[in-house]
């Protein structure tokens, strides 16, 4: 072999090799969704490209106390809380199809996609409460959510920059099963349940729960399904 093939070999060579290396500069991402900082939620994901425009997506998320969005109190006749605070975190694995003659690069373009939810929270529940007697009680409980959502996906990533991406996570409907428990951590009378139980049909967080989810004394824990959705703003570096 003379000096000039063995050269233009070389060359090709290193073409290759940089042309594989910028192949693969582009198939990881890892982003941060922007809205969710309002509710006090740090949503970080990982997404990595597969094969033929397939993706896969790994979001972790910690929901702590602070937050502009709180939920309010109970107001009742009989029954008063303090605003209630939830902590907790949240896994949400997701299959992406990026639509091909939308992509100005990998990982960019409209996208359809499924995943799965797992949420996992806990509050304490404290307020007073006065008996029909006129007997005044404090009651504290521990509360502890689990929830699981299957659900699709619709949205488009938006380059910005060579290494950055928006991505606008238009919908995400699905439907969640919701396991509840709490523990009172005080005795309180019978009639508390049902007075407690009427005010939260008032509450419009639970608009969407069946008829089935009622506290009682005896019944510590409530398992119902719900419509779950998926929607934000995150800003991704590719690499």
């Amino acid at each position: 072999m003379n000096i000039k093939l063995y050269l233009i070999v070389i060359l090709a060579l290193c073409i290759q090799n940089i042309q594989a290396q910028e192949i693969d500069y582009e198939t990881n991402e890892i982003s941060f969704e922007i809205p969710q900082i309002v509710n006090g939620v740090y949503q970080f994901s990982y997404e990595r490209y597969i094969w033929n425009n397939f993706t896969a997506n790994l979001g972790l998320g910690y929901k702590g106390k602070k937050g502009l969005v709180k939920l309010s109190g109970l107001d009742g006749d009989r029954i008063k809380t303090d605003e209630i605070f939830y902590t907790g975190f949240q896994i949400i694995p997701e299959i992406r199809y990026y639509i091909k003659n939308t992509s100005r690069k990998p990982l960019s373009g409209f996208y359809l996609g499924a995943y799965l939810k797992y949420s996992k929270y806990k509050s304490d529940f404290d307020g007073n409460y006065i008996s029909q007697e006129d007997e005044q009680y404090d009651f504290k409980f521990d509360m502890s959510t689990s929830v699981t959502s299957l659900g699709l996906m619709i949205g488009y990533k938006l380059p910005i920059s060579k290494h950055f991406n928006l991505d606008f996570m238009i919908a995400g409907p699905g439907t969640g099963t919701y396991n509840f428990k709490f523990k009172n951590k005080k005795d309180l009378p019978d009639e508390f349940y049902d007075d407690l139980n009427t005010v939260l049909e008032d509450y419009t967080l639970l608009d969407l729960i069946n008829s089935d989810f009622k506290f009682s004394n005896v019944n510590r824990s409530s398992k119902f399904s719900a419509l779950s959705f998926r929607y934000g703003i995150a800003i991704g570096y590719t690499f």
